[in-house]
């Protein structure tokens, strides 16, 4: 995690040139073979002014990964609007229906990071942490579900979500937006069924 420092704006600078090395590397390198010096070559930092900012590696990706969730964070979805019946125009129309992966992926910059298999359950782990508190309550609504149960059928689906995006490159096209429309469906159908 970031230490506590002023924030100003060269420390901004440097806390951005270390994020985007990252990612430069993640393009051409998997993640589990990234280390801290290469990332300071890359952003071209000694490892103290790296160590001012990030206590390691994850702290980074961290950081990244918050960046890229909160890049196309959206509120809540309408209460008003069921998933299941959105026309794959509407749901161009309507980030705020596309699953959280897919909003990440909005940025290329951050496209190779999410297709990097060693980081698929750490990447799908934070988004469940940053959409539970918006996603569990709004499937309670839906269902009458507990909030444990409620929380198990939003995991399954992130997982799936991502597994399809990650199909797709997590490049949007007329392909994608079919499946998203038909997992919509059968998610919805799901939902309806389960109202008490």
């Amino acid at each position: 995690m970031q230490k506590n420092r002023k924030p100003d704006r060269r420390t901004i600078y440097t806390i951005n040139i270390i994020k985007d090395s990252f990612l430069e590397l993640i393009k051409h390198e998997p993640y589990n073979q990234l280390n801290v010096a290469k990332l300071c070559r890359e952003a071209e930092i000694t490892r103290s002014t790296f160590y001012l900012h990030f206590d390691n590696l994850t702290d980074v990706l961290n950081s990244v990964l918050d960046d890229a969730l909160l890049f196309k964070d959206e509120t809540n979805p309408s209460d008003n609007i069921d998933p299941s019946n959105l026309s794959i125009d509407l749901l161009r129309e309507n980030e705020s229906m596309l699953p959280a992966c897919q909003r990440i992926a909005d940025s290329s910059k951050y496209r190779k990071l999410l297709m990097d298999s060693n980081l698929s359950d750490y990447i799908i782990g934070r988004i469940v942490a940053h959409e539970k508190s918006r996603m569990v309550p709004s499937i309670q609504k839906r269902t009458g579900l507990s909030e444990s149960d409620a929380e198990l059928l939003f995991i399954y689906s992130i997982h799936g979500s991502f597994a399809i995006n990650k199909r797709h490159h997590f490049v949007k096209n007329d392909s994608w937006y079919h499946e998203l429309q038909l997992l919509n469906k059968f998610t919805g159908a799901g939902y309806n069924s389960l109202k008490n």
